[in-house]
């Protein structure tokens, strides 16, 4: 049986633009190389969102809100031929101290209990140290983008000693890297 080469997606900052608690159709704007990336991965990744919605925890939408948001992006990405697999959230807030809030790998266990996927060969891209931490903690190459709140918590990576595979100014160079790295 052969082996997935996966994308594990950050949403809000990574794919979309992220103007806090994003969950509004009206708010919803793609980031520049978002399908340009995807499409450059699309034949050699299957692609999954995991993402913290603490917005949902703290009352200010609510999870119909985010699966609105959530079909609206999928929707547009499935229009340029790109398929998300599956999207996987957190609803709670950071204290609730969950076991689904990134850096936790429940939603990776998730993945792997659905599909047979390479780890090795496999990727998370995401704006936050969570996100890195997160691949990291799941046995997977990581991309920290300066998109989104990239640049804003850039040095915590450096204070809090994480190591991103890679670097990327956005999302297109983010893919340019994968495909040049990818076995």
């Amino acid at each position: 049986m052969s082996k997935y080469k996966a994308i594990i997606l950050d949403r809000d900052g990574t794919l979309n633009k992220d103007r806090g608690y994003v969950h509004k159709i009206d708010d919803f704007e793609l980031l520049p190389g978002i399908i340009e990336g995807l499409t450059l991965l699309k034949n050699d990744y299957l692609f999954f969102i995991i993402t913290n919605q603490s917005g949902i925890g703290k009352d200010y939408y609510s999870i119909e809100d985010f699966w609105k948001f959530n079909n609206h992006l999928t929707s547009v990405l499935k229009k340029k031929g790109i398929t998300i697999e599956k999207t996987y959230f957190c609803p709670h807030k950071k204290e609730d101290n969950c076991d689904c809030r990134k850096p936790k790998t429940k939603f990776i266990k998730e993945i792997l209990s659905l599909y047979i996927i390479d780890l090795n060969n496999s990727w998370v891209i995401g704006d936050h140290p969570s996100d890195i931490l997160l691949g990291v903690n799941g046995g997977l190459k990581t991309i920290y983008l300066l998109t989104g709140h990239g640049n804003k918590h850039a040095k915590e990576l450096k204070e809090k000693k994480i190591k991103p595979t890679f670097v990327a100014n956005n999302f297109l160079d983010a893919a340019r890297y994968i495909k040049s790295h990818s076995k």
